[in-house]
């Protein structure tokens, strides 16, 4: 029976953009001023942010903690809230609406690998939240979800698939509880 080899794993046809000096300094400056917290002002994290080519609308909050992987693939709207500890794994890009609120410890993937090769091939997909989700805190989104308008993933749940505009997902995998309704 063939097994994993990843002796033969090639990660050369994924080109993450930004040329290596800019995926260096970005490395640095995501360590120093978002990952780490020693700098707790959001207003300097969008500057950085916007420096390395992300697009980050107005009133947007990041706590500290926060891991980006690739800043340029970045997208995100108008008054969104970043919890502590978020990492946004953005080797492709991620869009985040207005709105919007990522609770800490949560995970935004764009990346796997395909287990069905003995080469474990890297797999990535773009993620896009709408306006109005609501990640909860420890949930993740995986590759390739698109979490329509106003939807929302509780604590601790994994999506795996598209989730409903206006509509509650929980668990693991998360799967549609309920319908959101705001008053």
């Amino acid at each position: 029976m063939p097994q994993t080899d990843l002796s033969l794993y090639n990660n050369s046809p994924f080109n993450p953009g930004g040329g290596t000096i800019k995926r260096l300094l970005w490395y640095y400056a995501n360590f120093i001023f978002l990952k780490s917290g020693l700098l707790p002002s959001s207003s300097f994290k969008v500057f950085l942010l916007r420096l390395f080519g992300a697009k980050i609308g107005k009133g947007v909050t990041i706590k500290p903690g926060v891991n980006i992987k690739y800043a340029w693939h970045l997208t995100v709207g108008n008054h969104t809230w970043i919890g502590e500890n978020v990492w946004i794994d953005c080797l492709v890009a991620v869009t985040i609406g207005n709105n919007v609120c990522i609770s800490q410890g949560a995970v935004l993937l764009t990346g796997s690998h395909n287990y069905k090769k003995k080469t474990f091939d890297l797999i990535t997909q773009p993620v896009t939240l709408e306006d109005g989700v609501w990640i909860g805190a420890g949930a993740m989104v995986n590759l390739g979800v698109i979490a329509a308008s106003h939807a929302v993933l509780t604590s601790g749940s994994v999506a795996t698939k598209n989730m409903d505009a206006y509509s509650v997902y929980q668990g693991k995998p998360a799967i549609k509880v309920r319908e959101r309704i705001i008053t």
